[in-house]
């Protein structure tokens, strides 16, 4: 006999410790849909939403959307849409019921009634959580890729979307049909300048559309950008285990989160928001600052720390950070690579910053897996990596473990790590990756010139930067021979920090 599934039901038979929702959920009207409703989403902008509406804000319920699978619906609708957050630290754990979900919807399934969702006249936001990939752009260019096979199949079969971009306009066309007005898009992906990446790139798709709407969408839409912040891994089985015993209850949909969250936010919303602000996000009027500060700092290090830890066996960052080498290597680039590529608000001390990293990435409780974050390397190292290599080559200032990050994303890409063992490299571009590899496997400066060329990743730029390319020989040569661990070690030998 399965157990009992948490729903309203559940609520009242809960323990004491774990905080749920005190107000009427069934008086709660939606006012967001969310495309892309992942763990990330359902601990990020779904909590500071449940803040709100436990506050009184009680229309602006979140209807939520899986662009590809019926993993999440089938996880949250038997639940009542509610869901457990916990929060791991070393410290200990914390639990919430987050009631602000409703329904969950399944595009693959049915495009009409999600275009139908989107198209109420009460929902006044609409926020993704898509990834990289989900934006069908070049992310050298940041423009829209009209030969993506979404994109071309939604410009032939506009009635029945795959891409969020299809869906979302599908949407608006019939709001302008109806005499409705339009809404406010706004992006929770971490990519630099998110809302005008996807401003841009909704304008390049409804211009292949319909220029009449075009023009209507860019007067009755707007696309404010924001910086997202929170670590949350995969939830394990052994996760939906033990919140089980905890619960009293079986909860599929339980999301693991470390306790600190960030959310900066551009305030230009047409058609009202959430008083967020109230939940702990910052309004301003632009983001970009804190987006460079974070995707270089937090993301960047992430990344250098999943590639060279995956490879050396590490099963999560905090394992990696254990390792006295790594833990030296992620302060160096913190310190000496990153901070020098960002531009610091006045108020934002930087040095708090990398240390309250460190001291992030070190959550023992957490287990965010190198895997995981290793995962889509090719959509997220131009805007985690590339910008502050830029910067480094352009003022020769140190670009040492940049280097050695890219070297390990090679070798990763390869598919094979550092004991010999196969990788299951979770990547849109891992068959063109592979084959560069393999072609040019007995030659570190091949490889090297043939990577730095390979323009959907490095654009047309780098490949023509001798110091890069020496430099990236040497350390595939140093990763080839010594694996990661032996290449970290050795540049923290002769490196500061």
């Amino acid at each position: 006999m399965s157990p009992q599934r948490l729903d309203n039901s559940q609520l009242e038979s809960l323990p004491t410790e774990i905080l749920q929702p005190a107000y009427d959920r069934s008086q709660v009207t939606p006012g967001i849909v969310h495309l892309g409703i992942g763990a990330f989403h359902r601990a990020h902008q779904a909590w500071y939403t449940e803040n709100r509406i436990a506050a009184g804000e009680m229309d602006w319920g979140i209807v939520g959307a899986s662009l590809r699978s019926s993993g999440v619906r089938d996880q949250l609708v038997p639940q009542n849409g509610l869901y457990s957050l916990v929060e791991k630290s070393n410290a200990g754990t914390k639990i919430q019921v987050i009631g602000a979900v409703g329904d969950v919807f399944v595009a693959p399934e049915s495009p009409a009634r999600l275009m139908e969702q989107l198209a109420r006249a009460e929902i006044r936001i609409v926020s993704l959580t898509i990834t990289e990939k989900g934006y069908c752009h070049d992310p050298a260019s940041g423009n829209l890729n009209p030969q993506h096979p979404d994109i071309r199949h939604d410009l032939q079969n506009p009635q029945q979307p795959r891409s969020a971009l299809g869906l979302i306009v599908g949407a608006l066309q019939l709001r302008r049909e109806r005499g409705l007005p339009g809404f406010t898009l706004l992006s929770c992906d971490n990519l630099p300048s998110n809302g005008k990446l996807l401003g841009r790139v909704l304008a390049q798709y409804v211009q292949l559309v319909d220029t009449d709407l075009a023009a209507w969408i860019a007067a009755n839409t707007s696309t404010p950008a924001t910086m997202v912040d929170r670590i949350v891994p995969a939830t394990t089985d052994t996760d939906r285990d033990q919140m089980q015993g905890l619960l009293g209850c079986r909860d599929e949909a339980a999301v693991m989160a470390e306790p600190f969250s960030q959310w900066v936010i551009e305030d230009d919303f047409l058609y009202g928001r959430p008083q967020w602000d109230r939940a702990g996000a910052t309004f301003v009027q632009d983001v970009e600052a804190y987006e460079l500060i974070k995707l270089r700092l937090l993301n960047g290090c992430h990344s250098m720390l999943a590639y060279s830890g995956y490879l050396a066996g590490f099963e999560t960052i905090a394992d990696v950070m254990a390792e006295p080498a790594f833990r030296q290597l992620a302060q160096h680039f913190l310190e000496f690579e990153a901070s020098g590529a960002v531009p610091v608000p006045g108020d934002f001390d930087i040095a708090a910053y990398r240390a309250q990293l460190v001291q992030r990435f070190e959550n023992r409780a957490l287990r965010h897996r190198t895997w995981q974050i290793a995962m889509d390397g090719s959509q997220k190292i131009p805007q985690r990596w590339l910008g502050t290599l830029r910067h480094q080559l352009q003022q020769g200032g140190s670009i040492d473990a940049l280097v050695l990050a890219l070297a390990c994303w090679i070798r990763y890409v390869s598919a094979v790590d550092d004991a010999g063992l196969p990788i299951e490299v979770s990547d849109p571009l891992a068959i063109e990756l592979k084959a560069l590899c393999d072609s040019h496997q007995a030659d570190n400066a091949a490889l090297a010139r043939a990577f730095l060329g390979f323009a959907p990743v490095f654009g047309d730029d780098l490949q023509h930067n001798e110091r890069l390319q020496q430099a990236l020989a040497a350390q595939l040569g140093r990763v080839a021979s010594g694996g990661a661990l032996g290449a970290v070690r050795a540049l923290m030998e002769t490196s500061p920090a």
